[in-house]
């Protein structure tokens, strides 16, 4: 689907420690296929246990999880909005991305220089916010200006335009991002078309120390109580103990590395499985003795989409889609039982494909 999330933060906050944790993290899932497109960009494999279930019952020649695109973006400087550092190229690359992880430094650490000489996250945020904000003000100007001028005839959907993109400007003035404005179905046509940074979808990623983690500190909690009404969740992260993990080279000596910490899974694993549900994607799966695989699909997609995604010709001669609900499998334990049960359902066009749905589809081209 080439859905991508990007890592944003200000320099030396462990925005490039966490990408290297995520991207090997994924490398090393089983004998998962991993590849990066450039020094900045790689596939991250999104971890389901749901997978190695239906696989250990089938026992396939291949298994094949999803991924999501990770786009590790230089870090912001303030003056980004006018080209200050990277600045250009960092806005342009966040405008590249459908949802944001931002990064914010919620540990001390002598070694390592914070940009604006002491550690704030919440100043560290509202700085990117600002460099964010000040870009979609610029956008939203030049709507706007299009708008004045196409309402000069009376267009009355030109007219109501200028009022929406009036009231949008006003709320980005008062350094609010353009995801907490309040939308109707036309207001929320105008803003997804223009784009906006600030109206991406958002995961505050608070990095901490090996002491803080998971329960966090101090900076964390003003953080939280920081954002608090803003539309965006929060996930606590060492990206230190994170690299650590990624470092083994061994499925067990992980595991053996995450016990002795006290942990269940890698941090990197929730934070996948958070990216995913930020960007509003499900899984279904194909399951064959020949091979299992995860497919991504965005939630309430159709029958024939989903089919699509699979190739387009499936989608084009779609005839029916053989439906079973992942939990009746794992109770029948076969395909075969499944029928049996009568628990598999046959779905024509207008079915809404459920995250676990395992899929079989007919088609005719």
């Amino acid at each position: 689907m080439g859905l991508k999330c990007g890592i944003v933060g200000l320099p030396n906050v462990g925005k490039s420690t966490l990408f290297n944790a995520l991207t090997s993290a994924g490398a090393l899932a089983a004998n998962y296929p991993f590849a990066t497109k450039e020094p900045n960009i790689g596939m991250i494999i999104v971890p389901d246990e749901r997978l190695d279930q239906l696989a250990a019952l089938i026992n396939p020649r291949n298994v094949l999880p999803t991924n999501v695109e990770i786009l590790d973006i230089a870090g912001l400087i303030k003056g980004a909005s006018k080209g200050e550092g990277l600045g250009n190229q960092f806005l342009g690359n966040i405008r590249e991305v459908d949802a944001i992880l931002h990064v914010v430094r919620c540990f001390e650490d002598d070694n390592v220089v914070h940009v604006d000489g002491s550690v704030n996250p919440v100043r560290d945020k509202e700085i990117i916010d600002l460099e964010l904000i000040l870009k979609d003000i610029e956008t939203v100007e030049k709507r706007l200006d299009k708008y004045k001028k196409q309402a000069k005839s009376g267009n009355k959907e030109d007219v109501r335009a200028v009022e929406h993109c009036t009231a949008l400007l006003k709320h980005l003035e008062n350094s609010q991002p353009a995801r907490n404005f309040d939308t109707d179905d036309e207001s929320k046509a105008i803003l997804v078309e223009m784009m906006l940074l600030t109206d991406k979808p958002i995961l505050y990623v608070c990095n901490v120390d090996e002491n803080s983690f998971p329960d966090g500190n101090k900076l964390t909690r003003e953080f939280e109580k920081a954002i608090e009404g803003e539309p965006a969740e929060i996930i606590l992260i060492c990206a230190g103990i994170e690299a650590d993990i990624a470092a083994l080279d061994s499925v067990e000596e992980r595991k053996e590395f995450l016990e002795a910490m006290g942990l269940v899974e890698p941090g990197v694993n929730r934070l996948i499985r958070k990216s995913y549900q930020l960007l509003n994607l499900v899984t279904y799966f194909t399951a064959g003795e020949k091979e299992v695989r995860a497919w991504t699909i965005t939630r309430g997609t159709k029958a024939p989409g989903a089919a699509g995604v699979i190739h387009s010709d499936f989608e084009k001669g779609f005839i029916r889609a053989e439906v079973i609900h992942y939990p009746d499998f794992i109770h029948y334990k076969s395909e075969a039982q499944v029928k049996e049960a009568g628990k598999m359902s046959v779905e024509g066009k207008e079915y809404t494909v459920l995250d676990g749905d395992i899929m079989h589809f007919r088609f005719n081209v």
